[in-house]
């Protein structure tokens, strides 16, 4: 994995991005023990999927661990970000399947496209991250696309459709586990793209790191609580 120069001359800037990294550390640790304490809480057939949010949390939590530790000594490694990537947003899906009380049948049939599709997003966003060519960034960003889009319709509307199925505590729950899917996944494309929008000033690079670690923290850390919810709630249990 390249390992690429990120000192930023503003020393402000570098502390902002050096506190945003350490606080991103701190939620996901934090978020893993509290995931872990939250497994019984629900019903045996829900209970794997905290245990997904669990490991999302805890494999997110090395990773940023490592960024962090990078940034403070004058660089970041952006593969760790993609190696947990890689890893997590697989299990991002396969825990909000879990939780929706999609059937087993057809659980299975949606990881097989999925999952992969998943994968296909991460690994054509990679070389573009990486790259300080304006084009190449624009072609992988455009091949990422379009899986990302394809994931995001196809759980979007699991989402509506298991909403539509229920009503109460269940149904709320679900809706704002949508809001924060739909507004943190919006999030990253955009990001991605402030080196080739913008100038790629310090002020632009500390955006960018902080704004994935924003980004991150949400879809995880949130969104783990979000699934929690959705589980608490159809084990009748919405405290």
């Amino acid at each position: 994995m390249e390992e690429m120069a990120m000192v930023l001359k503003d020393q402000d800037l570098n502390q902002l991005v050096y506190n945003a990294l350490s606080f991103g550390t701190a939620v996901m640790l934090g978020a893993f023990v509290y995931f872990l304490t939250q497994i019984k809480s629900v019903a045996k057939q829900y209970q794997s999927g905290v245990a997904v949010s669990a490991v999302v949390v805890g494999i997110a939590g090395y990773h940023y661990y490592r960024i962090w530790s990078g940034w403070a000594e004058g660089s970041v490694n952006e593969g760790y970000r993609y190696a947990d990537w890689l890893i997590t947003v697989p299990l991002l899906v396969i825990e909000l399947l879990i939780v929706l009380g999609v059937t087993a049948d057809k659980r299975k049939k949606l990881m097989t496209t999925l999952v992969p599709a998943t994968v296909l997003m991460i690994g054509l966003g990679y070389p573009g991250e990486t790259s300080t060519s304006d084009s190449t960034k624009w072609t992988f960003w455009i091949l990422s696309m379009i899986p990302f889009l394809y994931i995001l319709w196809t759980l979007n509307g699991e989402l509506k459709a298991a909403g539509s199925r229920e009503t109460g505590a269940v149904a709320s729950s679900i809706k704002n586990a949508t809001s924060v899917l739909l507004v943190t996944w919006l999030f990253y494309p955009i990001v991605y793209l402030f080196p080739v929008i913008f100038d790629p000033t310090d002020g632009i690079e500390a955006t960018r790191q902080v704004g994935y670690t924003i980004a991150d923290v949400t879809a995880k850390a949130l969104y783990g609580v979000m699934i929690l919810n959705i589980a608490k709630a159809r084990s009748g249990d919405s405290h």
